[in-house]
């Protein structure tokens, strides 16, 4: 049972009773829901700010004051330039030979319980109220997120004591995801999901640069604030959610565009949307005494493996799987990147460097928008898809060819591979995991956190693997261009899959009746399971 968000009481109680309109309360949900789901990337990006601080490989002047306030490219003044250490500088246990490894075990410690931690998350906000499973995300990991910068204060020197901060993190971060997806899913049927998810998803980018200012802008204090204050936006974040969010429609007598009770709310509702989007506060719909009684109940969940055999999940959630791969290799260490290597004989300070990695994600924003609005029009998700991938083969090689001839060619190539790196993972993760939660089970709404938990927890499994192989790879240099490519190919093929085997899926004839529709899916299986070996 659910029940209604106490702050929607207080502010009906404020009105004198009355109702928003369907229209007023959509755009309150894709609100509350890009803020909250902003904290959360908010909350992970201070790791790879202060990469450089806790272990400096180059010792090297920089700007008093970050981007945008101080100069971004700041040249060397003739400090020799190499990969010897500076001894007695960082934060131990970081800054010793092994320093740059363990960063990325920290990294990957994070994004393995985020991935385990995925598949059961999903089905328990299938089951839990939607509400307070993300509140409870969120303030828990605002906790831990702190409580590792908290270590700065402290003066704790323990590996294990920031390994598991960030373990304990990762695993309340899990419940961001399939929660935020499954809530719009739930507000927001069909017709130009993709277009509308592409534009909430910028919420990962938004949450990216908030990230990378706040932690940037207070490192000169001591890393540990770069931790504190994100980490405290996060816990306001999940007190703004309680007081707030409504998770589902009819929870609040309006109509849902699917689900268990859309056939009992169609009867007493309205016959369509625009008469209550245009109606206001004057029109609401007629309740049952179900709603009236201020919950809901939205029947069984659906299994993680009855979720597993939806047609479309398992190819959607390998191609994911190199995409996030990619994805957070950026996020986590593009600021050391670029804080280590010479642009236009230039380096860029430390706080500078996480600044500039932010155009990445402006890259990322267009690149959602983009294919969502693409995917819309085509009524192709998946030839979408495909297509923003084998680009950002190109996009990804071009960037460490010429990224470092002069400083418009590295912001316009960063800006590029974040476009293409981030289209299909914000298509896939919002626009396909909401069609397959939904419209793939025939109308059960309770698939939409274990679908969305699945397909991003695999891809999360990705997310693991990219930070973990460049924290080693970057001890021998950034020029790995070949095993880039390696693992490239195999997105390009599962990608390809896609496109060959699932480009109605989401588009079959409504004429077609029960029977038909489950032989086309057997035969779709049976095609994806015969042709497995060609994701590998």
């Amino acid at each position: 049972m659910v029940g209604i968000p106490p702050g929607i009481t207080l502010i009906r109680r404020l009105s004198g009773g009355k109702n928003w309109s369907l229209d007023t309360y959509k755009h309150f949900v894709l609100l509350l829901t890009f803020l909250a789901y902003a904290c959360y990337h908010a909350s992970r990006k201070p790791t790879s700010i202060v990469k450089s601080v806790l272990d400096p490989q180059i010792r090297r002047s920089g700007s008093s004051y970050p981007w945008p306030v101080g100069n971004v490219f700041v040249k060397d003044d003739g400090v020799a330039i190499n990969m010897t250490r500076s001894h007695g500088e960082g934060w131990a246990p970081f800054n010793g030979e092994d320093g740059t490894a363990k960063l990325g075990e920290i990294d990957v410690a994070f994004l393995s319980c985020y991935s385990m931690g995925m598949y059961v998350a999903g089905h328990l906000g299938d089951t839990l109220d939607l509400r307070l499973f993300l509140a409870a995300g969120m303030i828990g990991s605002g906790i831990f997120v702190g409580l590792f910068g908290m270590g700065y204060f402290w003066n704790i020197h323990f590996f294990g004591f920031y390994l598991g901060m960030q373990m304990i993190a990762g695993l309340f971060q899990a419940t961001g995801w399939p929660s935020v997806v499954a809530i719009i899913g739930n507000w927001f049927g069909k017709e130009r999901r993709g277009l509308i998810m592409g534009v909430w998803n910028a919420h990962t980018s938004v949450g990216n640069i908030i990230g990378s200012l706040v932690a940037a802008a207070v490192l000169q204090y001591g890393w540990g604030w770069s931790f504190i204050l994100p980490g405290a936006l996060m816990f306001s974040g999940g007190i703004m959610v309680y007081l707030l969010l409504p998770p589902y429609p009819e929870l609040l007598g309006l109509p849902c565009p699917y689900g268990r009770n859309a056939p009992n709310t169609q009867a007493t509702a309205p016959n369509d949307e625009e008469s209550l989007i245009q109606g206001g506060d004057d029109i609401q719909p007629e309740v049952s005494s179900s709603h009236q009684d201020r919950s809901v109940d939205r029947g069984g969940a659906v299994g993680l493996a009855e979720a597993c055999f939806i047609p479309g999940v398992i190819p959607f959630a390998l191609c994911l799987f190199f995409s996030k791969l990619v994805a957070y290799t950026f996020l986590y260490w593009l600021p050391f990147y670029l804080s280590q290597t010479a642009i236009g004989g230039e380096y860029v300070s430390v706080k500078s460097a996480g600044n500039l990695s932010t155009l990445f994600d402006v890259g990322g924003i267009i690149g959602g928008i983009l294919a969502g609005y693409i995917s819309d029009k085509l009524k192709a998700r998946a030839i979408t898809a495909a297509t923003f991938t084998f680009c950002a083969i190109p996009a990804l090689l071009l960037y460490r060819i010429y990224g470092g001839l002069s400083q418009s060619s590295n912001i316009a190539l960063m800006m590029l591979a974040g476009l293409f790196v981030n289209g299909p993972y914000s298509l896939i993760t919002t626009a396909v995991s909401a069609d397959l939660g939904t419209q793939s089970l025939r109308g059960n709404a309770r698939a939409l956190a274990t679908v969305t938990a699945i397909i991003d927890g695999t891809g999360s499994v990705g997310a693991a693997i990219g930070p973990l192989l460049t924290g080693f790879l970057s001890k021998k240099g950034w020029d790995a261009r070949d095993l880039g490519i390696r693992i490239l190919k195999p997105m390009t093929l599962a990608n390809k899959e896609l496109e060959d085997l699932l480009p109605n899926l989401f588009y079959m004839r409504k004429e077609e009746d029960n029977q038909g529709i489950k032989k086309k899916w057997e035969v779709l299986i049976f095609q994806i399971v015969s042709q497995e070996p060609r994701f590998r």
